[in-house]
């Protein structure tokens, strides 16, 4: 498996990196930790998984001590803080996966974990117990070989979902033997792919990556993890304009995260920009509670607050759906707002039902909507 990145040569201040940063050694060689916080980054790093690409070093003012970009990748002592309400496999997948790799959540799609690492680790990711780990980190063949028979073996199936880790990151020799594995079983009708990398390493969006991910009579979507406007350089544009202009729809998710994007105009801002990049917003996720992630918290209650005022700022095109991963692998729910009112019993108001408008005030709709 290919996990080397190409990049080019990035600064901001005295930071400088020419490969990918997965060390608090480089960390600090690179300006982005000061010194006297490399042992904070050592303790941090015999957990979890570090990498920060070229790209994603580049944006880093390392002056900026609430800088969302850095609070995404660095690592940061908080993540040591864990407490019972956190979960190894906060959203359940070990429950959902009859055969290694595969999860089977809902009845028409599986997900299929391709490979265990990423271009960048999130400091806030639901998989972070699982992935960026020492050894095998690709999906072993036998296992490959069984999750397709298992699609293959289930009509229902409509959709094959590839995440990993980032699948993005594999040559494009080993994307394309998944695309020709999925792509004869003819109730799959839709491959989707997860991933940072037209973001974290653009470069790899190349006419080969492309041409790999298509599949002739089949729907291939690509749906981009960015949280923040910064992540939209003129590079990750770029790279995503490759995908789509050849045809590939691409889809944004976001996570809400306390110190990247939990006010208003940030989101908006974040959210005009898939949409002015072709990319149409999907989900803002609420964060799944993950070891040492508390830090990064919103309140549900914000997160509806920050979606109502979105309604009142954006287009209807730049909304995406927040929802909950509800824990214990019981799937996404929306989680709101609602903008119907109930009266003081908790009965739906059969004659008298309000709806709230994007200004916060309510108008009666009694019984001409039913």
């Amino acid at each position: 498996m290919e996990t080397k990145l190409r990049s080019n040569p990035v600064t901001r201040g005295k930071s400088r990196a020419r490969t990918s940063l997965t060390s608090p050694d480089a960390l600090v060689s690179a300006s982005l930790v000061p010194p006297e916080r490399r042992e904070d980054a050592e303790r941090v790093a015999r957990r979890y998984a570090i990498a920060v690409t070229p790209a994603m070093a580049s944006l880093i003012d390392p002056g900026n001590g609430e800088d969302p970009i850095a609070r995404q990748f660095l690592p940061d002592p908080s993540e040591l803080d864990i407490s019972a309400a956190e979960s190894a496999d906060p959203i359940g997948d070990d429950a959902h996966s009859p055969v290694e790799g595969l999860v089977h959540r809902y009845p028409d799609r599986v997900l299929i974990k391709l490979v265990s690492v990423c271009p960048v680790y999130c400091r806030f990711c639901f998989r972070r117990e699982t992935v960026g780990k020492k050894g095998e980190a690709l999906l072993s063949a036998s296992a490959f070989e069984a999750a397709r028979a298992y699609v293959a073996a289930r009509p229902a199936i409509w959709e094959v979902i590839f995440s990993g880790g980032d699948p993005l990151i594999l040559s494009p020799r080993r994307l394309r033997s998944a695309v020709e594995a999925f792509g004869p079983i003819s109730h799959v009708n839709v491959m989707r792919w997860h991933t940072r990398v037209p973001v974290v390493a653009p470069e790899r969006i190349t006419p080969a990556l492309i041409r790999a991910l298509k599949s002739a009579g089949k729907a291939i979507y690509v749906a981009l993890h960015a949280n923040h406007p910064r992540e939209l350089t003129p590079q990750a544009r770029a790279a995503c304009a490759r995908l789509i202009d050849a045809g590939i729809p691409m889809l944004s998710q976001t996570v809400l995260l306390k110190g990247v994007n939990d006010d208003e105009e940030t989101l908006a801002s974040l959210m005009r920009a898939f949409v002015a990049a072709r990319i149409k917003p999907y989900y803002l996720h609420h964060l799944d509670r993950a070891p040492g992630t508390a830090h990064f918290a919103v309140a549900i209650e914000r997160g509806q607050e920050l979606m109502r005022a979105l309604r009142g700022q954006v287009s209807g095109l730049c909304l995406p759906s927040y929802v909950l991963d509800i824990p214990g692998g019981h799937g996404k729910s929306p989680i709101g707002p609602t903008y119907l009112e109930t009266d003081g019993d908790g009965q739906s108001r059969a004659t008298r039902r309000a709806i709230r408008d994007f200004r916060g005030r309510f108008h009666p709709i009694g019984g001409a909507c039913r």
